[in-house]
């Protein structure tokens, strides 16, 4: 029987147990159950939406692409379809198409809370003079943290009022922010406005190339007086001082690919660097039982917002995190942070490089082979110790 002739119950048994496999994890062996059936080139485009999703977390993007090409062609209106095709692209730094598929990131299930139906039109980056543009925030802190970069270039590019909108928890770093005319809390009516646009729709209504990058930087700051306070009680612990985050937030799509266990750094205990944790959720507990060694002092009782964050990363030599906000919040403060990354990462790290166009106070250490932390952790180890070789053993000043 060829494969455009399975019959209907062969196929849903083909369906339910290549998902079975996709869910465990099993992603090579999912794609050799799905080849037979995609050999000649056609097939049920069910199948091929399985298959992209078993070659891409293999890092096979070619391949992951031109099924997405394909399925959005023959079903354009499927909007999760070309948000995955918007992620692959992005990813490969493609941005022009990519910020143009992105836009459909809206209306999937993990994403419809997000959306703010906006009565008035999207900006698309033309000239607004008299005119009042309203940028608003719509997804994670570390989003918002990312893309506060561009409102200054929007305001630059629209000659419009800028009313800019974030949420309670970004509001203190904004006030430090400018380039805007005012700024309300979500949630709050803004003032009248004849336009708007979502931060991360930004990119496509000014069509963001990577050579735009990463513009002025930093571009966040941080409280003085919170500075001080962290310093005086940061003083005790010998240089160079190492901020620690190892998980992101549990409920986010891909946190099992990106989070790992605390005792999984077990390597930078014999560095000699003093750590302090800044993680926060249920992972935080962790931090009361370090890997052997480890001098680990845990603040996560202790920040009582994102201010606290940014201002122990303006004390602290340097930030070693997973994907996660604080990596964001640090490289808009311009701070160093080391970043811990999968083996195929969100789009926003592209691929193949250990830096960032988004943040030069950055670098990136990426896992060789899927689920492979190991090595990830014994670089940043050995360039830990190179650190900890050149840094005075000093206290906080």
């Amino acid at each position: 029987m060829s494969a455009g002739q399975i019959d209907p119950a062969a196929l849903a048994a083909l369906e339910r147990s290549a998902q079975n496999l996709l869910n465990a994890g099993r992603f090579d062996e999912a794609e050799a159950l799905l080849a037979p059936s995609l050999a000649s080139g056609t097939g049920p485009l069910r199948l091929w939406r399985l298959m992209a999703a078993a070659l891409r977390p293999q890092g096979k993007l070619a391949g992951t692409r031109a099924i997405q090409e394909m399925l959005v062609a023959n079903l354009p209106g499927d909007y999760p379809i070309r948000f995955d095709l918007a992620e692959t692209l992005l990813l490969l730094g493609e941005f022009e198409r990519g910020w143009r598929e992105y836009r459909y990131r809206y209306s999937l299930a993990h994403t419809t809370q997000y959306e703010r139906k906006v009565q008035m039109p999207r900006w698309e980056g033309q000239r607004l003079t008299g005119k009042t543009l309203l940028i608003h925030d719509e997804q994670g802190y570390g989003d918002t943290f990312q893309f506060m970069r561009m409102v200054p270039w929007a305001k630059a590019r629209s000659g419009a009022r800028v009313v800019l909108e974030v949420n309670a928890e970004a509001l203190p770093l904004a006030r430090r922010l400018g380039g805007y005319d005012e700024l309300v809390v979500r949630g709050e009516l803004p003032p009248a406005f004849d336009q708007h646009c979502e931060m991360m729709s930004l990119p496509m209504a000014m069509q963001l190339k990577l050579t735009d990058l990463p513009g002025q930087v930093p571009y966040l700051s941080a409280d003085p007086q919170r500075v001080e306070h962290w310093r005086a009680r940061l003083a005790h612990l010998p240089r160079p001082l190492v901020a620690l985050v190892w998980a992101g937030r549990p409920t986010h799509g891909n946190d099992a690919n990106r989070s790992m266990a605390l005792a999984r750094l077990a390597p930078f205990a014999a560095t000699g660097a003093s750590f302090v944790s800044i993680q926060k959720g249920p992972a935080e507990a962790q931090a009361n039982e370090p890997p052997a060694g480890m001098s680990l002092l845990s603040l996560s009782d202790e920040i009582r917002d994102f201010e606290d964050t940014a201002a122990i990363l303006e004390v602290a030599d340097l930030l070693i995190s997973v994907d996660s906000s604080p990596v964001h919040l640090a490289g808009a403060l311009g701070r160093p942070v080391w970043v811990m990354l999968p083996f195929v990462p969100d789009w926003r790290w592209l691929l193949g490089r250990d830096d960032s166009p988004w943040y030069p106070s950055m670098k990136l250490y990426r896992q060789p082979q899927r689920g492979d932390w190991d090595s990830v952790t014994r670089a940043l180890a050995s360039d830990l110790k190179r650190l900890v070789a050149k840094t005075p053993r000093r206290a906080t000043p």
